[in-house]
């Protein structure tokens, strides 16, 4: 080979590898190697073409043919008589064609190189480390014939120069997917969301954005699988993006998803993408030989109008999709500004628990809970309340929608816990008859999975029997969903004598048909029905009902609330024997409840009632 021929290969070759370097894109540097050899070789004329996955061939660079030529072989699958390329990659290996007209390769092809005054081709296949044809390079000749001894060095060199460039931009395509797309369901991931979405806000033009949670994904990982999950995740993926053009998902993280809507001018046009989307995503998902149904919790922001930045545009649409699973779970909300001030106002109680966790200032207040025909005490039930700086005693209604966090939900029943454990103890240790203390349970405590083994550590380590305890579950814990973590765990302390209650029954979670599936010993029906006994004929007619039923499954009742005479009458001729409310006593602190029970509770027999045994709850004499 000549000194010049030479020197042309490695000015070829150090201009492509320092394209490379700079990160130009694969197309430029298939242009760079065919402007440069045809530049070498009078009559060439130079192609590159790709293999996709399935044997497709897609021109990459050909500058010096027509675009209705690369349009023309684009999607010929590679095959045994595909012109030179298509021949070339499936044969792996070079084809010399010195006469198209005649060569039966060109068969089907020839009018396209033909007509362009083409009359010879010569394409070399292009693999990668594996060996699998990755793309071909070719040279077209005006005249029958072949390559010269320099056209070979040339091809070889280009052959290595395009395998090298080819990879080098799988490898960019890869960590580029690794680093901007879900590997579970191939959607744009937060750090791409985050990009497109700061894009979005400079470009200024309006948009809305969606968030959006997989309903009860923690019920499917933990009932069926992870697997299950995965695979309930990817329909949703699935079914967002083939909604329409428009919108843009993108996987968070976990069960959050994104929607970016472009074109978005107002919330109606928001709210309408929305339920478009909840109806695309509704539906059954197959498992295996199961099945889940979908269904996503959606909350939307405007841009402009709900924020200017990213931030607060998130941040709104986040608040929006809070209020939505806690009020309207399965269906879309739109922000409003008193959104923020709730959730301003959820955050700062949050604090206040926080801050009253860890100065001790969350003391048990204590209400009885009596016989209606002779007003013993026969159990008292445990109260929150929160001491402010200024002293006063807040009530838990007053901060409990800090409740709603699972982490406070779990440190303030654990401090509750101890506490009762403590003043048990002290009760029996002075002979006081103290039969029952019951004890709200959270959401949050039934999270952690650990709640039997939590109870029975906290009060054996105070050295109080566990049937003492009566554990008092809200209806909207015990019903809310058809997670069955919570019956288990409610089995699993009933299974250690600790008594289960189900609190404010009939507030509108749960139907009485339910009573039949979940383990409870004992139903408090809710002061909402109670107060009005004696001036609402119906929520008598519910009392009665829930008396009558309650008595032939065999479960005890209590009822909230009791305010008046009339209404503790009522309930005893309809014979509910146990009640609480301020006709008796209002909560109060430890001091005065121990005044209470030496006086008014129910005998038990004399002595420590400390023995494994125990009471009973009064029983219906």
């Amino acid at each position: 080979m000549a000194k010049g021929e030479t020197e042309f290969l490695l000015r070829l070759q150090t201009a492509v590898l320092e394209a490379v370097a700079r990160g130009e894109t694969l197309a430029s540097i298939g242009d760079e190697i065919c402007r440069g050899v045809e530049a070498s070789s009078e009559g060439i004329v130079c192609s590159i073409l790709l293999v996709d996955e399935n044997g497709a061939l897609r021109p990459l660079s050909a500058p010096s043919l027509p675009d209705y030529y690369c349009r023309a072989i684009d999607g010929i699958l590679a095959g045994p008589a595909a012109g030179s390329c298509g021949t070339a990659a499936y044969r792996k290996e070079p084809v010399l064609v010195t006469d198209i007209e005649t060569d039966p390769l060109w068969h089907s092809y020839k009018s396209l190189p033909l007509d362009l005054g083409l009359r010879a081709c010569w394409s070399s296949p292009i693999c990668d480390k594996n060996g699998v044809v990755v793309a071909t390079f070719a040279f077209y000749y005006r005249c029958a014939r072949g390559p010269t001894a320099f056209e070979a060095s040339m091809v070889e060199t280009c052959v290595h120069l395009c395998a090298l460039a080819i990879e080098h931009e799988r490898v960019r395509a890869r960590n580029h997917r690794l680093a901007y797309y879900d590997a579970l369901t191939g959607l744009p991931n937060r750090g791409r969301f985050n990009e497109v979405l700061a894009d979005r806000v400079a470009l200024g033009a309006p948009f809305g954005l969606i968030l959006l949670d997989i309903d009860h994904l923690k019920l499917v990982n933990d009932s069926i699988g992870h697997a299950a999950g995965d695979a309930l995740i990817r329909a949703v993926a699935t079914r967002l993006s083939t909604y329409g053009n428009g919108v843009m998902p993108c996987r968070l993280g976990g069960d959050e998803m994104a929607v970016i809507v472009t074109d978005c001018t107002d919330h109606s046009c928001l709210e309408r993408v929305a339920h478009g989307l909840l109806h695309a995503t509704h539906g059954m998902v197959s498992i295996g030989d199961q099945s889940v149904e979908a269904h996503v919790t959606m909350g939307g922001a405007l841009f402009g109008a709900d924020g200017h930045d990213a931030d607060t545009l998130c941040q709104n649409a986040d608040f929006a999709l809070y209020h939505a699973k806690q009020t309207h779970r399965g269906s879309y909300m739109g922000f409003r500004p008193d959104l923020r001030i709730d959730m301003v106002q959820r955050i700062g109680l949050i604090r206040q628990v926080d801050s009253a966790l860890n100065d001790g200032r969350i003391i048990p207040h204590y209400q009885p809970i009596v016989r209606l025909e002779t007003s013993e005490i026969v159990g008292i039930e445990a109260l929150a309340r929160l001491a402010m700086p200024d002293g006063r005693l807040a009530s838990a209604g007053e901060f409990h929608t800090a409740m709603e966090d699972p982490r406070i939900a779990y440190e303030l029943t654990g401090t509750m816990l101890e506490q009762v454990a403590r003043d048990i103890r002290g009760w029996l240790d002075a002979d006081i008859p103290v039969q029952h203390v019951g004890v709200n349970v959270t959401t949050g405590d039934f999270q952690r999975g650990n709640l039997s083994e939590r109870v029975s550590r906290i009060f054996a380590k105070a050295g109080v029997p566990l049937h003492h305890v009566i554990l008092e579950v809200n209806e909207s814990v015990f019903m809310g969903g058809n997670d069955r973590a919570v019956p288990h765990a409610v089995e699993s302390l009933r299974d250690k004598g600790i008594l289960v209650a189900l609190d404010d029954f009939g507030t509108g979670f749960a139907s009485l048909t339910h009573l039949l599936s979940f383990p409870v010993d004992i139903i408090k029906i809710d002061k909402s029905f109670v107060g009005r006994l004696g001036e609402d004929r119906p929520a008598e007619v519910v009392v009665s009902a829930i008396l009558d039923i309650a008595r032939k499954l065999d479960m005890r009742v209590v009822a909230e609330g009791i305010e008046s005479m009339a209404q503790a009458e009522f309930l005893r001729q309809e014979g509910c024997k146990l009640g609480q409310g301020y006709l008796f006593s209002r909560p109060v602190p430890v001091a005065d409840a121990t005044k209470l029970l030496r006086n008014f509770a129910q005998s038990i027999g004399g002595g420590k009632t400390t023995s494994a045994a125990g009471p009973r709850f009064a029983p219906a004499r």
